[in-house]
């Protein structure tokens, strides 16, 4: 971020953002991720004083199209209160460990385990039905620690069931550690773009419009057919064409064509 865009990065001492939600549900996230994101970044601006803010938020879940395959999207926003805008930038990513498992002995952990990539990555374990002051067992990372968890959330547990499950917060999760650094270079490249009309930073693709004609009939379909730009400070915008060159869609995505 200080090569690409000579700032540097101040991190608030002791801000706790699990006030917004956490991952584990102890506190239910309110709103859309971006909303969220945003949030996060207004409150490392009060706690520093500056009027410069950047802020990350990740979501994790099913893939929006292919069954079974989790996925992991991530958000970064950055906000300046001097120049008055703020621009955010989005990953997607199917590269995640993402993956739960009901256990009723820790024996039945040991392909799974690699699979998610322990310990170099997190684990969370608790028990499957929830009793109040029951901890939830965070950032495990050694297989001593993992048996004294699922023993315990066994022991814990009416049906003598453990739910374990990867920690998706980054600190534990090198593989969302990497997804967050390639998002962190997007934004600080758009960030160092200036405005072609008025060079005020943060110039960048701000939405897509669909209606890529098929290659068969021209019907438009859902596809791609164009990205808009814009400025973050005057009026100026680009539509311009898809930028892999894609021209035409194939017939299978069209709606006449393969309905």
């Amino acid at each position: 971020m200080l090569h690409a865009t000579g700032l540097e990065i101040v991190l608030p001492a002791g801000l706790d953002t699990d006030v917004l939600g956490t991952f584990t549900g102890e506190v239910r996230r309110e709103g859309k991720p971006l909303d969220v994101c945003l949030q996060k970044v207004r409150l490392g601006m009060a706690a520093t004083g500056l009027p410069l803010g950047l802020a990350n938020e990740g979501s994790f879940g099913p893939h929006p199209f292919v069954p079974f395959l989790p996925s992991n999207l991530e958000i970064m926003a950055f906000i300046d209160d001097e120049r008055g805008f703020s621009i955010h930038e989005m990953l997607f990513s199917e590269k995640t460990n993402y993956a739960q498992r009901e256990i009723c002995a820790v024996e039945e952990l040991e392909d799974w385990l690699e699979s998610v990539r322990f310990p170099s990555h997190g684990l969370i374990v608790r028990p499957k039905s929830e009793q109040p002051g029951i901890r939830v067992e965070k950032g495990i990372v050694t297989t001593d620690r993992l048996r004294a968890a699922v023993e315990r959330a066994i022991s814990c547990s009416e049906e003598a069931t453990a739910l374990v499950e990867t920690d998706m917060r980054a600190h534990f999760n090198p593989t969302r550690m990497r997804l967050i650094r390639r998002l962190a270079f997007k934004l600080a490249r758009r960030l160092a773009t200036p405005c072609p009309s008025c060079t005020a930073p943060g110039w960048g693709m701000t939405s897509q419009s669909t209606g890529l004609p098929c290659e068969e009939c021209e019907t438009p379909t859902e596809m791609i057919l164009s990205e808009i730009f814009t400025c973050t400070t005057c009026a100026h915008r680009e539509e311009r064409p898809r930028f892999d060159g894609l021209r035409e869609a194939p017939a299978g995505r069209c709606p006449c064509c393969n309905p």
